[in-house]
């Protein structure tokens, strides 16, 4: 899977992979944790609900991130549309920065849980958890098969990665985890009215002038239809081995065969097409009438032989025939 139409994909796994490794390397990963006590409540520090979405606290909380940011935000791209699915990341970040600020203060009115839901810790996990809930909504499993008896998808591996993303920093990452699908369910189900909202054009042509070009190329990377391995030059490093002839061998293509087209050949009789097909250049004449000539034709095309080559058989031509007889006629001749 290549990043093909994947470009905000792409520049998100850049950018988080960017900021955190500067996160690591200034010191500056102490600010990327959210406490409401003392952060919020006694200095103030408002600031923290935006920082904390931007980075990565650790390498392995990086790791799996960017795996899921691979195998889940592709799809979902190519679903949406970039220009949707950047105004999704959009939504979905201001929604989990209102919605976790929300959750932290009610957490604090439960004496049970106001102990275990005090802090965030770094990392855009509520905006990867509302992509997640895109992906279990509209992406289905490409198969399907069962372990001890229990049915499955290819799309547990997925959700076993997103899994071990939960439980890395128990019960700290349980609470951006159910707050990334909640806003994932409010966006699907468009209770806030927030699924027309686009980015500005002029946002859009930004970034597509300014940001696009630095990401590099996002083409699919050019597959060749041989099976075979191309043959080496003669004074290759491993030139000792045999050089594969694809003229002797039997080449394996996945590409269709291209289709045959008939060509009108004129001629002084009656008239007559050929058969030629694109791949092997082989002409088949095919006459209009009987089915001798014409598999003779086929058997010549097969073959290699010339088309001129071709028996027309007798009896095709009444009228033919009947000519060939009067010109073999020479007369009753006398001694």
């Amino acid at each position: 899977m290549s990043f093909e139409y994947a470009a905000v994909t792409k520049s998100l796994m850049f950018g988080i992979a960017l900021t955190s490794a500067v996160a690591g390397i200034f010191d500056l990963k102490h600010y990327l944790n959210l406490q409401l006590v003392p952060h919020i409540s006694k200095h103030h520090q408002y600031w923290r609900l935006f920082v904390h979405h931007l980075a990565c606290a650790s390498s392995s909380d990086l790791l799996l991130t960017e795996l899921l940011l691979y195998n889940v935000g592709i799809p979902i791209e190519r679903a949406f549309g970039g220009v949707k699915y950047a105004s999704f990341f959009i939504i979905s970040a201001v929604t989990t920065m209102v919605v976790s600020f929300v959750a932290l203060l009610l957490a604090q009115l439960i004496p049970m849980t106001r102990a275990n839901f005090n802090n965030i810790p770094g990392g855009p996990f509520a905006i990867l958890f509302a992509i997640i809930y895109q992906y279990m909504r509209l992406v289905p499993p490409a198969y399907h098969f069962r372990v001890f008896g229990l049915g499955m998808s290819d799309k547990i591996w997925i959700y076993a990665i997103a899994f071990q993303l939960t439980v890395a920093r128990l019960p700290a990452t349980l609470l951006p985890t159910a707050v990334g699908l909640f806003v994932g369910y409010m966006y699907r189900s468009d209770v806030l009215q927030l699924k027309s909202w686009r980015l500005p054009p002029r946002l859009v042509r930004l970034a597509e002038d300014w940001v696009k070009p630095l990401l590099g190329e996002d083409k699919p990377v050019r597959r060749t239809h041989r099976v075979l391995p191309e043959p080496r030059a003669p004074g290759s490093a491993r030139g000792s081995r045999r050089a594969v002839n694809l003229a002797d061998d039997e080449v394996v293509t996945t590409a269709r065969s291209a289709p045959r087209r008939r060509v009108p050949r004129p001629s002084s009789g009656t008239p007559s097409t050929i058969d030629v097909d694109a791949n092997t250049n082989a002409a088949a004449e095919t006459l209009p009438a009987g089915e001798n000539g014409s598999e003779q034709a086929r058997d010549r095309a097969d073959t290699g032989a010339p088309a001129s080559a071709i028996d027309t058989g007798s009896g095709m031509n009444p009228l033919r025939d009947a000519w060939d007889e009067i010109a073999e006629f020479r007369g009753p001749t006398f001694g």
